[in-house]
C-alpha cells in the first residue's frame, strides 16, 4: 500500500462537490482535492463549528493487513512530540475490510492544514526563477528538519525511522518553520537482517515506500547478513540539503534521463556544481552524509552539531 506524498499539497483543482464527513462527532465540509495516490488521497475540509482547515487524509484498506499498515500512521505519531513532526488532530476507522468477502474500511486522518505547501514546492517555484535560497535562511529551515528527525530517531520505546524524508514530505508552517509529515513509512529504525528473506522483504518494502532519488544505498541491494539503523535517513537528509541548494535532489537528473538510479547512489558520485553560490563547508555538510557505507555515516546528533557551527561561522563573516 503506497503511502501519499506531499508534493501536490497545493496543487489546487476544481472540486465542486460539497462533500461532509463526519469524523469522532465533528462534521467537515470538504472545500477540495488537494493530492491524490493510489490508496489515498487527501482534501481540505473545514471544520463546521470552527471554520478552521484541515487536511483530511482518507486511505482505503482491503484487507486487516492494510489496516494496521495504515494505523500505523497514527501509532508513530503518538510516539513523537516535536514541532517540527506533523501530529494527527484526529481519526476515525469506518467499515470492516476483509479481502474475502471484499469489502473495505477507511481511515479518516485530521491533520494540520499547511497553506504554504511543501518544500518540494518552494523549490519548484524558486527553480522558476533561479532564485537560489541564502545559506544562512537554509541552514536554518535544515536545523528544524533535524530536530524533527532528531525526536523520531529518539522515539519510546525504540527508535523509529522515517524511511521516506524527501523534500515533498517537509511542509513549511504560517511561520516558514518545516514540518515533517507522511509517518506511514515510518519503522522500527534498527533491524537486524538474518537470511535472504529478511534482505528480500526489507527491499521489497524500500522499493514501496521510500523514493527512489532519497532512498539510502543500503535499502537498493540489502546483504544477507547486516544491521541497519535509523542512518537510512541521515542519507535522504544529506539528498534534501542538497536540494534546498540546486532545487532537486543530486539523483533526479539520473531519474529523469531514465538511467539507473541504484547505480549512481551506489557509486558515491555527488555533482557540487561548480558554479556553485554555497560555502565549502556547506559541501562538506551535504557529502558527510552522503557517505556510502552507513557505518561512516554521523548520527543526527553529529549533524546537528555541525549544521551549528556552519551557523556560527557564517554569522562571524557577515
Amino acid at each position: 500500500m503506497h503511502s501519499l506524498g506531499w508534493a501536490l499539497i497545493m496543487k489546487r483543482g476544481c472540486f465542486c462537490s460539497k462533500e461532509t464527513l463526519h469524523i469522532n462527532g465533528s462534521r467537515y465540509t470538504i472545500r477540495e482535492r488537494l493530492a491524490q495516490g493510489g490508496f489515498s488521497l487527501i482534501d481540505l475540509g473545514e471544520n463546521a463549528a470552527t471554520r478552521r482547515s484541515y487536511a483530511i487524509k482518507r486511505i482505503t484498506c482491503h484487507s486487516i493487513e492494510d489496516q494496521n499498515i495504515a494505523l500505523r500512521e497514527i501509532e508513530n505519531g503518538k510516539k513523537i512530540d516535536s514541532d517540527n513532526v506533523i501530529q494527527v488532530v484526529d481519526y476515525e476507522l469506518k467499515g470492516h475490510a476483509d479481502i474475502v468477502i471484499n469489502t473495505t474500511s477507511t481511515l479518516f486522518i485530521v491533520l494540520p492544514f499547511y497553506k504554504h505547501g511543501s518544500l518540494a514546492d518552494h523549490l519548484q517555484m524558486r527553480a522558476r526563477k533561479h532564485d537560489y535560497m541564502p545559506e544562512a535562511q537554509i541552514l536554518q529551515i535544515f536545523l528544524g528538519i533535524c530536530e524533527g528527525l532528531k525526536a523520531i530517531h529518539e522515539a519510546k520505546p525504540v527508535p523509529l525511522a522515517h524511511r521516506d524524508l524527501k523534500t515533498a514530505n517537509i511542509c513549511l508552517s504560517d511561520s516558514f518553520e518545516p514540518i515533517i509529515v507522511d509517518l506511514g513509512s515510518m519503522t522500527e529504525a534498527r533491524l537486524q537482517i538474518v537470511g535472504q528473506s529478511d534482505a528480500q522483504r526489507l527491499q521489497d518494502e524500500a522499493e514501496e515506500r521510500s523514493s527512489i532519488v532519497y532512498r539510502a544505498p543500503e535499502l537498493f541491494t540489502v546483504k544477507t547478513y547486516c544491521t541497519i539503523d535509523e542512518r537510512t535517513d541521515i542519507w535522504s537528509l544529506g539528498c534534501v540539503l542538497y536540494a534546498m541548494c540546486y532545487f532537486s535532489s543530486p539523483f533526479d537528473p539520473i531519474y529523469e534521463r531514465g538511467d539507473s538510479v541504484a547505480l549512481a547512489v551506489l557509486s558515491g558520485n555527488v555533482n557540487i556544481p561548480e558554479d556553485s553560490i554555497y560555502t565549502d563547508e556547506m559541501h562538506e555538510l551535504i557529502k558527510y552524509m552522503l557517505r556510502i557505507d552507513p557505518m561512516e555515516r554521523p548520527f543526527i546528533y553529529s549533524v546537528i552539531e555541525q549544521t551549528h557551527d556552519l551557523i556560527q561561522k557564517l554569522e562571524g563573516r557577515v
